[in-house]
């Protein structure tokens, strides 16, 4: 067995549902009403990303950054 570590993502939209991502695979994302929920949903997401690409040819994680973006007020 091989072990794997992986950078996950977590927001919450509008609606206070949880979503997950995993940068290291292109639209690997999942959701649920916990975090816990979203995140054992993207265990499996992340499981069939396994299945069908090989971990030598994963994207590269950097790391995350914040931007400061200002905008003018509308009256």
């Amino acid at each position: 067995m091989k072990t794997y570590h992986f950078p996950i993502v977590v927001e919450i939209d509008e609606d206070g549902i949880y979503i997950v991502s995993c940068p290291m695979f292109k639209a690997c994302h999942a959701d649920g009403a916990t975090i816990d929920e979203a995140l054992d949903n993207l265990r499996e997401v992340i499981e069939m990303c396994l299945e069908e690409q090989s971990s030598e040819n994963l994207n590269q994680f950097i790391g995350v950054r914040e931007m400061e973006i200002t905008l003018p007020v509308s009256a």
